[in-house]
């Protein structure tokens, strides 16, 4: 085979190889922050006190809920 033949395949594997990578690092990334949101109710309940609120658990719910559904509706418009 022909030398210049063989590093075209090499390049070319190598393009595909890291275009494949990046298309599989960013939907594991999602599915990461999809199944573990960045902030918790424990981030939330420590927001709410440096802020000078008292957190009680229905409005920590509250909270919560209207952060998962803004995210869901954020998905649901990307499609």
């Amino acid at each position: 085979m022909n030398t210049g033949l063989w590093i075209l395949f090499i390049v070319l594997g190598v393009l595909l190889g890291a275009v494949a990578g990046f298309f599989g690092a960013r939907a594991y990334m999602k599915k990461y922050f999809r199944d573990n949101p960045p902030i918790n109710t424990d981030m939330m309940r420590a927001m709410m006190v440096q802020m000078g609120q008292k957190p009680s658990e229905k409005k920590l719910n509250q909270m919560m809920s209207a952060m998962k559904a803004q995210q869901a509706k954020a998905e649901k418009e990307k499609k």
